[in-house]
């Protein structure tokens, strides 16, 4: 598959919980964690397990930081 999206680092899958009807997938990228929320249906479909070598492809348009 190709996309357009630049940012596909190589990644490693460090946790995955299921509750509800979301997934919440932990991801180390060159020992930073990113943690993203996908639904449970493509956990199962993507067979997503701790340890796995995965490919996070990340888009967004905006990133907002706050501080007190």
């Amino acid at each position: 598959m190709k996309l357009s999206a630049r940012n596909q680092p190589k990644a490693k899958i460090v946790d995955v919980k299921k509750v509800a009807t979301t997934g919440h997938v932990c991801i180390d990228i060159s020992r930073q964690i990113v943690t993203t929320a996908i639904a449970n249906e493509s956990v199962d479909q993507l067979k997503l397990t701790v340890g796995q070598a995965a490919h996070p492809v990340i888009k967004t348009s905006n990133v907002m930081v706050a501080i007190d």
